[in-house]
């Protein structure tokens, strides 16, 4: 466990250095404090309250993956609009790796169900368990909070928690993981804000 650690800590400080000495490498893009960001060419936007990176990868059309550290250390990832009858991420295989789709009957309390199933078929993981999930607001709506807990392909425990709401039918989400051992405790008040910051340019009714 000890030796896990300090792996993780040499890898946070490697991938600090880099993110920091070269904020758009590859594409990735420094997200500044205080500084408004459109997720993904959407209405939901963000107002940081400390500087984030956003990578250059995004898992999926509607999506934007944020970090402090490297991804493997911490990671954001904001949905921003998931239509009916689309998955939550870009599938690699339709035929071989089916992933679950969200759906105009999905209801807020089914959306870490919805989670888990994309983590377990696009990460080939087996072990995910939601851990909590209660009423929460998000974007300024009614939404939910829920956490949850899995263990990664290094076989690394891995902790998380999720914020989501629907608007006009669509699914708005943001959700944040970290393995278990010092790095989810120390990034996860950075996260609630970050999340608490997260708003619609212009909040459309409820559907």
């Amino acid at each position: 466990m000890v030796k896990r650690l300090r792996t993780c800590m040499l890898a946070a400080t490697l991938a600090a250095a880099v993110l920091s000495a070269s904020p758009g490498i590859a594409g990735n893009a420094l997200r500044e404090k205080g500084k408004t960001a459109t997720i993904s060419n959407s209405t939901l936007t963000v107002t940081p309250s400390r500087d984030w990176n956003r990578l250059a990868f995004a898992p999926g059309k509607n999506t934007e993956l944020w970090t402090l550290d490297g991804e493997n250390l911490n990671d954001v990832t904001f949905f921003a609009g998931i239509e009916p009858g689309k998955p939550l991420i870009r599938e690699v295989s339709k035929k071989r790796k089916p992933l679950p789709k969200f759906t105009r009957e999905t209801l807020l309390v089914e959306v870490p169900e919805l989670l888990e199933g994309t983590y377990r078929a696009s990460k080939e993981i087996a072990t995910f368990t939601v851990t909590s999930a209660k009423p929460d607001r998000f974007l300024g709506q009614d939404g939910i909070r829920f956490t949850f807990d899995y263990v990664d392909q290094d076989g690394l425990g891995r902790l998380g928690e999720g914020r989501a709401t629907l608007v006009n039918g669509s699914l708005y989400m943001a959700t944040f993981s970290a393995p278990r051992l010092y790095y989810y405790e120390r990034s996860l008040a950075d996260f609630r804000a970050l999340a608490d910051a997260a708003t619609l340019a212009s909040a459309p009714a409820r559907s």
